[in-house]
């Protein structure tokens, strides 16, 4: 099953069933209003969803043509964001961009930060940037989004709580982390608006691509329309999603819609090196920090810039067809002015 929400005079969307290929949609909110309410209520309302889903499929109710330029973000208004950080190859490399060690407990206890709620950029959206000196970074990752979690949930029992999956691309200001993680707290400045993919799917649509709460699959960055990042989301992921779910967990319970993420999905190359670029043969990179401290690495001196106006990147996950998994976060950078008064 597919969902999406795409773009209306209602502040929460229309919510639509999208059909397996993406060409194709309808119109759901006679079942529920919106995902979020969907969400809420999902043991009565999936059985409905996957009805209409089969009836799109087989041609017994005929939809409209599914325009992926017309999305919000599945939830547009989440309560709740999440961003975990799986994948401890990237957070080696951040931290030593940083000139930070990573301590023994990173490897037993996620990493995870409460990020912006209530508010996202869609899929197409610009991303904004007021200062090119802020160091803006895409970071791109694989999602879920959780009916209710008790406080306390076993990692056994977190699985069960995940409904849906979707691709995200996590913007990082980089040049303002470094200041505000001093402060002692989290960020804050440093993690404005990120964007998630047009569709929203249940785990079964990956079959056995789904597998240990990860999916298995590579995850597509092209930057400035270049090849720059085919990272596999089922390897060198040190917990899976699900782990992430019980850690989220720990302390409070979840409320349905909670969105929680790997982390930028991050490989190491196949000597256990860092990774290489795609132009070099290797997995590339799904954010530009780890490229820059390969660079320093080798060079003593980062090359690659991060982003600037103009500058674009699409995030994508297509199966062995092919086809498009999730719809594509295509972005481009826009510059915008600040008040006198920042």
């Amino acid at each position: 099953m597919k969902l999406a929400t795409l773009t209306s005079d209602q502040r929460d969307g229309t919510f639509v069933v999208v059909s397996k290929d993406l060409t194709k949609c309808i119109e759901a909110t006679d079942i529920a209003p919106s995902l979020q309410a969907a969400i809420e209520n999902w043991s009565i309302i999936e059985p409905q969803l996957k009805a209409l889903a089969n009836a799109l499929e087989d041609g017994s109710v005929s939809g409209k043509v599914f325009d992926q330029e017309q999305c919000e973000s599945p939830l547009p208004r989440p309560y709740q964001w999440l961003d975990g950080s799986a994948y401890i190859n990237h957070v080696e490399l951040v931290r030593q961009a940083r000139g930070a060690v990573v301590p023994e407990s990173f490897y037993s206890d996620p990493l995870m930060y409460q990020g912006v709620s209530g508010s996202t950029l869609r899929p197409y959206d610009a991303i904004p940037l007021g200062d090119v000196a802020w160091g803006c970074d895409m970071e791109a990752e694989v999602c879920v989004i959780t009916d209710d979690v008790p406080m306390g949930v076993a990692e056994e029992e977190a699985g069960h709580h995940i409904k849906l999956i979707l691709l995200c691309n996590d913007v990082s200001l980089r040049g303002l982390i470094p200041a505000e993680l001093a402060k002692g707290f989290g960020f804050v400045q440093s993690k404005p608006l990120c964007a998630f993919s047009p569709v929203a799917i249940s785990p079964d649509e990956l079959g056995e691509l789904w597998q240990d709460s990860l999916v298995h699959l590579p995850l597509r960055v092209d930057y400035n329309g270049q090849a720059f990042g085919r990272a596999n989301a089922g390897v060198d992921a040190t917990f899976n999603l699900a782990q992430l779910v019980a850690h989220a967990a720990k302390t409070r319970p979840l409320i349905a819609g909670t969105i929680i993420g790997s982390g930028t999905v991050s490989n190491k190359d196949e000597d256990g090196g860092p990774g290489r670029p795609v132009s070099e043969g290797g997995l590339g990179y799904s954010c530009i920090a780890e490229i820059r401290m390969i660079e320093q690495i080798k060079t003593g001196n980062p090359e690659t810039p991060f982003m600037k106006t103009g500058d674009t990147v699409r995030i994508e996950m297509l199966d062995a067809a092919g086809h498009s998994v999730f719809g594509a976060i295509d972005q481009t950078v826009t510059a915008v002015e600040l008040s006198d008064n920042r």
